[in-house]
């Protein structure tokens, strides 16, 4: 295990675009509805993790697992005997192509240990981030869902769910946030009309106003839990023209405003 973190501490500090992600924590970390847009793999290196309303999913040290796309979890991550330390890596939904064929969802989420096996495809996954190509990445997630799949975690296939409309439209919010794209926009890429765009979010239970509200802070959860960036500048990169503002939503969405949770990550 050592290696791995070894390695994906060095790239994380590197700074370069990675296809994962790399959180960490010296104290306790306590965030409720964090969304999962996409089906997500959580590898516990160090401390350890629950989730849910209850902690139900308990990650120790060692371990993974791959969440279903929801609209939110609570979480705790727990420091070890020095940190919390966590590998993410988001999957794109057709890379669930990959497996053999499934039936509707029925998996919220897939759990296991990080064996020798997944460990040193991690690794691997990792160090070979530092020169590939981002069109080679799907490969690389695609291999990684292969070998949890022939380790003996069949279910895999049966996390992954068809985006909703709710999750198209989060997905083109978050590719431009300094754009304050409209709903017409949105509607002619979708090739919809504005109204039934607006009906077919009112069938899902959502609006647009509360789609690029959350995609904006989960970009900003991202951004404080994997930069040192000023608060201010972290509000500025989600769209928020007011630190506070950005600070206010922030604190009602996660039940932690961004200053606090950004403590977590320092020695005291």
């Amino acid at each position: 295990m050592e290696g791995l973190i070894k390695s994906a501490r060095g790239m994380q500090e590197a700074g370069a675009v990675l296809p994962f992600s790399v959180y960490s924590s010296v104290h306790e970390q306590r965030i409720v509805n964090v969304p999962i847009i996409k089906p997500l793999l959580i590898c516990v290196l160090d401390g350890s993790k629950k989730l849910g309303g209850q902690g139900e999913i308990e990650c120790p040290t060692g371990s993974f697992v791959i969440l279903s796309n929801r609209p939110g979890i609570n979480m705790r991550n727990i420091p070890g005997d020095a940190e919390y330390l966590a590998l993410l890596v988001e999957f794109e939904y057709d890379d669930f192509n990959c497996l053999p064929p499934r039936g509707a969802r029925s998996e919220p989420f897939v759990q296991g240990e990080i064996g020798p096996a997944l460990q040193k495809t991690l690794q691997q996954f990792v160090e070979w981030s530092a020169f590939a190509p981002q069109a080679m990445w799907p490969v690389r997630r695609q291999e990684l869902l292969q070998l949890i799949y022939h380790l003996g975690h069949t279910q895999v296939g049966a996390v992954v769910e068809a985006p909703s409309l709710s999750h198209k439209l989060h997905g083109m919010i978050s590719a431009n946030f300094a754009e304050d794209i409209t709903a017409d926009a949105l509607a002619a890429r979708l090739a919809l009309s504005e109204s039934t765009l607006r009906r077919k979010l009112a069938a899902e239970g959502a609006t647009l106003q509360a789609i690029k509200d959350r995609a904006r802070l989960g970009y900003g959860l991202h951004l404080v839990q994997t930069s040192f960036d000023p608060i201010g500048r972290v509000a500025e990169r989600c769209g928020f023209l007011s630190q506070s503002r950005f600070t206010d939503k922030f604190k009602q969405a996660f039940g932690v405003t961004p200053s606090e949770l950004r403590k977590t990550r320092l020695i005291d």
